[in-house]
Formats: structure tokens, sequence, C-alpha cells
């Protein structure tokens, strides 16, 4: 029996809290395509700065860190993951500490260009064997593959988000402080939005997509809708990924 594939590149843009990851995810496995979350490998980029002790304030030695470490990620929707110089690290990478730095780390243009040229190499090795992916982040229409031909933009109240980081905080038994997160959300949102190399922004051929008063379901059934309606789909007779 055929079902329907992705065939091509779907970006999902927006900050955090917006639903990007879990939506983003189940869109690749409901299409049989990869996921690629690029904001786990700043996190894992992160994690490896700390790790190595190194101030996330200091350019130089931030990109030696990355530029010396190993970041690899699964990229099955079905067991998405990251693995930093071979161990897994996906607990890792959502607790406070890296949470807190990663936004520094982010901004350093070596490190930037490391990643980016990383998610590209990933992406052409799935698009260049005729396969589709879903890629989420904060600057993957406008930098990573600004020639994606579905841009989706995801947005939400500060409040709604914070909201939904101290649900997931909560159920995944990390510490959660509403007022520190709602903090957080805005102060991410500030220095992602303003930062010199990639800033947060919509892609100006990109779809805006308001989850504020969406539950995934809806955000999902929106995206299927974008899909289909820019022809990405293709039948398939494929019984396994």
């Amino acid at each position: 029996m055929s079902q329907p594939e992705l065939n091509g590149i779907v970006a999902v843009d927006g900050p955090s809290g917006t639903g990007k990851s879990t939506t983003a995810r189940r869109l690749a496995g409901s299409l049989r395509a990869a996921y690629l979350d690029t904001g786990a490998m700043y996190r894992a980029a992160t994690s490896a700065v700390l790790r190595a002790g190194v101030s996330p304030e200091d350019p130089v030695e931030v990109g030696r860190v990355v530029r010396e470490s190993r970041v690899v990620m699964r990229m099955d929707p079905e067991l998405p993951g990251v693995l930093l110089d071979g161990g897994d690290i996906g607990e890792e990478i959502r607790g406070e500490a890296v949470t807190g730095a990663v936004s520094a780390v982010s901004a350093v243009p070596e490190v930037r260009e490391i990643l980016v040229a990383e998610q590209r190499r990933l992406i052409t090795a799935v698009t260049g064997s005729g396969g589709g992916v879903v890629v989420e982040g904060r600057d993957v229409g406008t930098v990573v593959v600004p020639e994606a031909a579905l841009k989706v933009y995801l947005t939400a109240s500060s409040d709604a988000r914070a909201q939904r980081r101290s649900t997931q905080d909560a159920a995944a038994g990390r510490a959660s402080d509403p007022q520190r997160v709602h903090a957080d959300v805005r102060r991410r949102d500030s220095l992602d939005s303003n930062r010199q190399v990639a800033p947060l922004r919509m892609a100006e051929d990109a779809v805006l997509v308001d989850t504020t008063e969406l539950d995934v379901e809806q955000v999902l059934g929106r995206l299927h809708e974008l899909v289909e309606g820019r022809g990405l789909l293709v039948a398939s007779e494929r019984t396994g990924k």
C-alpha cells in the first residue's frame, strides 16, 4: 500500500517554546522523512565548552573546543538524539547549565560556521538520495537552507512558551520555576534576535503559524496542509524506513 512521503526540505524556525521540536519530529515521522534538530547541535557544542571548563564568553577558546569536538546527530524521528565524542548527551543538553550558556556559544561566528557546514552536509546527504528532511531551529530558512521548498515560522506568546517549558521540565524531572523560565525565555529571545551573526528572524517567504492557542495536533495538521499544498509529497511503496 502506498504511503505519502516527503520529497524535499521543510524548514521550521522560531523561538523556544513554540512546539518546534515536537511538531517537526512528528511531521518527519508521519512523512517517512529524516529529522534534524539544529538547536540540539548548538546545545551539544555548549556542553563541550562547559565540559572543557571554557568560558562561553571567550570566542577564541569556544571556537577551539567546538572545532575539536565530535558531534553526531541521529536523524531518525522515531529515535532522535545527539552524541558528543561518542557519548549520548540527550539529557545533559536540556539542563540548566547548557540552557544558560547556549545563546553565548551560538553567537560565536566560528561555532556557527562549523555547525552550519555540518548541517548542510547532513541535509544534502538525505536529499541527494531523493529523500526528505524536516529541519528545525532558529536560522534554518534564513541561513542554513534558504532554498527550502517550505519554510514555516512558529511563534507563540512568551507566557504560553514559558508555561510549555515549565511543563516539559517538570515532566522530565527537572526543577522548574515558572518565573525563572519566563525570564529565561525573554532573555533567549533578546539574545537570539539581537546577535550579530544569523539573528533569529522570519524568512521573507516563510509561513507564520501562531501556536499560542493551538495544540500539537492542530499545528501538525496545519503543517501537513502546507506540505501537501506545496506539492512535496510522493507515493512510496516501501515497507520500512
